[in-house]
Formats: structure tokens, C-alpha cells, sequence
């Protein structure tokens, strides 16, 4: 038995599918099946129930996948050991983020991390249900880290650390009948039509748990799965939106407005599985995070928090404000 067939068992079982293990592995789809194979004929018994519909696991596949973990996390816990002492850290760190994730520099952080450690190999991966697919994502260890937004408790089986924090604010466009105000209740949103992102990305959950404690209905009329693009929607008057203040900076043509009466605050974490250490990488990847972030100029520097699990937080920031009513 070989510890990439166990990998490749691992990959098929927690996708339920082989086209998509081979693609998440980087192989061909025939390398998995054949490993497969051999592992069921070394077992002697079927490991998958594959049909042209679906594959599962057999009762001998559910014995097998945990202890497969087992074997594959010591394997990577020896890696790890060893680079550490020889000071070069390898393998691949797979890295879930967000779409317009503009609170923090993506591109330079794994750029500095890449610097330190170029053995590593960095995949970034998103998910078309947000923040809820990443968590998703994290739990079935097909991420090992993600930057997620999630607001209220900690979902289970993972470990926060907060990074950052951002307000939401009314965005409407310029000329709109609001545009005037310093600020605006909760209460006086009830009859506008919200552009807004599906349920399970952060920036809906947020809004749908501050307008549930208002006991105000709100009237979603337009679902984007792009943050990024609310602003032009909001620009061409197609709806008004709750949008982080750090997503605003700079724009023109809308204006934000600060919502009174509720708690509108976006949160960027970073997650990682709570059921097994993080690996080396992953652990170098957080501590350069909390570095980062405190090294971002022009920034107020917040105290973060860890939830869930030993270990101190890492300090975040939150993008700075401007004034009640500004243009951007």
C-alpha cells in the first residue's frame, strides 16, 4: 500500500466523484481509478460503489477513509518536521478567499509568503456560494485555509481567527432620494428594493440577521454571487445595497449612507479545520496574515480574536471611514 493510493482514496471519497478527484489531484482520471484498484484488490473487498449516476463509499470505504486521514496527516506531520529543521518548508497549500476580497491585499500576501517559502505550491480556489462554500469546502479538507466571512457563531468544526472588521453602509445613487441623509434607521429600509448577494455569503448574512432583529421585511429584487459588481449595479439604478465601506473607497457615483439601529458589521477570518493540526505551510501562511495586516499603512489596527481551539488571534485592521453621506 502506498500513500498515494490512499491520497487518491481519500480525493475520490470526499468528492464522490472521479473526474473531479483526478482534477483536484492533477492527474489523469485513469491513474485514480487504478489506484483504486489496487487498493481494493490488496483489501479484498470494494471500497466504492460506483455506478454510472453516482459513486459512495461501501462499509469497508467508511472503515478505510478515517484511518486514511489518519495516515496521511503523519505523513504530512513528518514532512513538515524535517523541512522545518532543514529550514525549507514543500508541498501545497490549498487557499480559499473570496471574490473582491479588497480589505486585504491578496496578491501581495502570497507573494511575500511565496518569497519565503518557494517550495510551497499555492492554489486559490472560490466558491460560487460564498463564504458557506467555503466552510463547506474546509470541513470536507478540500481546503486546508480560507479567508471567509462569517458572521454570528462560529460554524462547526472549524477555527476563526478575525482579521478584520468592516461597516456596511446604504449605498444609493447619486441623485437618489436619500442621498441627502447624514444617516438613516434600519426601520425606514423596509420599502427598498436591495441588491444583495445569495444566501451564505457573508455581506447577505449580515444584512438578513440585522433586518431579522429590526423585525423589518426587506425586499431583495436582484442576487449577484460578485460583490464587486453591486457598485454598478447600485450606479445604474437598479436597486440600493448594504456594501463594507473598504469595498467603496475611491468609487464615484453612489453615495453611502450609515444605518443606525443595527449591527452592520462585515468580518474577514481566517479558518482552518478544527479536527486536525494545520500543517506547516498553513501555519506559516496565518502567522505571516496577522504580520501582514498590522504592517498595512493608513489603517486602524484591531485586535483580533481566536475562536475555537488553543493559540492567541492575530491582529486585523479596519479600512478607514469617511464621513455620514460622502459621494465616492
Amino acid at each position: 500500500m502506498e500513500l498515494r493510493q490512499l491520497e487518491y482514496f481519500v480525493a475520490v471519497a470526499e468528492e464522490l466523484h472521479f473526474s473531479r478527484a483526478a482534477t483536484r489531484l492533477h492527474v489523469v482520471q485513469s491513474a485514480v481509478s487504478a489506484a483504486i484498484k489496487t487498493l481494493e484488490r490488496e483489501f479484498g473487498t470494494p471500497l466504492l460503489d460506483r455506478n454510472a449516476k453516482r459513486v459512495r463509499l461501501t462499509d469497508a470505504g467508511e472503515a478505510l477513509l478515517p484511518r486514511a486521514r489518519i495516515a496521511l496527516d503523519a505523513a504530512r506531520d513528518a514532512r513538515d518536521a524535517v523541512a522545518e529543521v532543514t529550514g525549507g518548508l514543500r508541498g501545497t497549500l490549498r487557499i480559499g478567499t473570496l471574490t473582491s476580497i479588497r480589505i486585504i491585499d491578496l496578491p501581495a500576501l502570497l507573494g511575500e509568503f511565496h518569497r519565503r517559502h518557494p517550495g510551497v505550491i499555492l492554489q486559490t480556489a472560490v466558491s460560487p456560494t460564498g463564504s458557506g462554500g467555503l466552510v463547506d469546502m474546509l470541513v470536507g479538507h478540500r481546503l486546508d485555509v480560507a479567508f471567509v466571512s462569517v458572521p454570528g457563531p462560529r460554524p462547526a468544526g472549524l477555527r476563526l481567527t478575525e482579521l478584520a472588521t468592516s461597516v456596511m453602509d446604504l449605498t444609493v445613487p447619486i441623485g437618489h432620494p436619500l442621498a441627502g441623509l447624514p444617516s438613516i434607521s434600519i426601520e425606514a429600509l423596509g420599502g427598498l428594493d436591495f441588491i444583495d448577494l445569495p444566501v451564505g455569503f457573508g455581506n447577505r448574512d449580515v444584512a438578513d440577521r440585522a433586518f431579522t432583529a429590526a423585525s423589518v421585511r426587506r425586499h431583495v429584487t436582484i442576487e449577484l454571487t460578485d460583490i464587486g459588481t453591486s457598485v454598478d449595479y447600485v450606479r445604474n439604478g437598479l436597486g440600493v445595497a448594504l456594501l463594507p465601506r473598504f469595498l467603496l473607497d475611491g468609487l464615484s457615483g453612489i453615495v453611502s449612507i450609515p444605518v443606525t439601529g443595527a449591527d452592520l458589521r462585515w468580518p474577514l477570518s481566517l479558518a482552518v479545520p478544527d479536527d486536525r493540526p494545520p500543517s506547516a505551510a498553513a501555519r506559516a501562511l496565518i502567522a505571516l496574515t496577522g504580520d501582514f495586516m498590522t504592517r498595512v499603512g493608513g489603517h486602524e489596527v484591531l485586535t483580533g480574536g481566536d475562536s475555537g481551539g488553543d493559540g492567541g488571534g492575530q491582529p486585523g485592521w479596519r479600512g478607514s471611514d469617511r464621513g455620514p453621506g460622502e459621494q465616492r
